[in-house]
């Protein structure tokens, strides 16, 4: 009987699988990570931490969400404030613009108008109110901005109560400029005729009247760009010094007779110019923490 022969075929794994030791084949196998990936790995200094030992951002109380107006230009009520008055004034100028073209007249002129329609007509009287009212307005932003400025402790409260605390600043101004109205009366009653009270009288109001028109232009610019309000704030005090000064020199000019005068202006000047002022600020500090509460 014949012998079988058995060829032995070359395959590509044949000198691979001889080489393997026989005990590293009969070791079944064993995955070396059967539990899970371990919270450390050897060799690098990463270390994984389990979810639980993370740290937890802190939760706040839930509290209801605000809508705080951060510019006097996105307060409705201020807006609606300052627009009303603007309107009141070009409403007023077609009957009443022969009172602004005597405005200089009025500021700086200490000669009485020989002149039967020299006194204001009801037009006049009427322009004359909205320009003061434009002007109180006007002070009223500034002052708001100005206490943002000095007192950055309220800022928060005010921009909460913005059109409130506005609206209370023009009232205040306007009160303000009605007490400096019966004080200059009283003085020119006192002191002095009627026709130097009268010049003296308009002096004042054209002054107030012509601050209001030139504060309004440096109050649109600190709307738009409020970061600008240290320039635009020392601006408007410029030019709220310049319309006192012009007033205060205009009443020189009519009540000074002598040098003994002198010592009268003096004691008008601390008694009715700058005190009150002083007593005006602290009121407006006054008035912005009340209106808060």
């Amino acid at each position: 009987m014949p012998t079988a022969v058995v060829d032995t075929i070359d395959t590509p794994y044949s000198d691979s699988l001889s080489s393997i030791p026989q005990s590293v084949v009969d070791t079944p196998f064993v995955p070396h990570y059967a539990n899970g990936l371990i919270d450390s790995v050897d060799g690098n200094d990463t270390i994984v931490e389990h979810v639980a030992e993370l740290s937890v951002m802190e939760q706040l109380p839930h509290q209801s969400a605000q809508s705080i107006a951060t510019s006097p230009l996105h307060s409705t009520g201020a807006m609606a404030l300052l627009l009303t008055s603007i309107v009141a004034v070009i409403m007023s100028y077609r009957t009443g613009y022969k009172y602004i073209e005597n405005l200089a007249h009025y500021m700086f002129s200490i000669r009485q108008r020989e002149n039967l329609f020299e006194d204001h007509t009801f037009n006049e009287t009427q322009i004359l109110g909205a320009l003061i009212v434009n002007t109180c307005i006007a002070e009223g932003f500034m002052l708001y901005y100005a206490v943002m400025e000095l007192h950055p402790s309220l800022c928060g409260l005010l921009q909460a109560h913005m059109a409130l605390c506005i609206g209370g600043l023009s009232v205040l101004a306007l009160v303000f400029y009605l007490l400096q109205l019966m004080a200059y009366r009283l003085l020119g009653y006192v002191f002095a005729d009627s026709i130097s009270t009268k010049l003296w009288i308009d002096g004042f109001r054209a002054t107030q009247s012509t601050l209001g028109l030139t504060l309004l232009p440096v109050l649109v610019i600190l709307l738009l760009y409020p970061s600008h309000h240290f320039v635009l704030l020392t601006i408007g005090a410029s030019l709220y010094l310049l319309a006192r000064m012009v007033f205060m020199c205009k009443g020189f000019r009519i009540f000074y007779s002598n040098l003994p005068s002198i010592l009268y202006f003096i004691l008008y000047l601390c008694a009715v110019e700058i005190v009150p002022i002083a007593l005006f600020w602290r009121l407006t500090i006054w008035l912005c923490g009340n209106l808060q509460s």
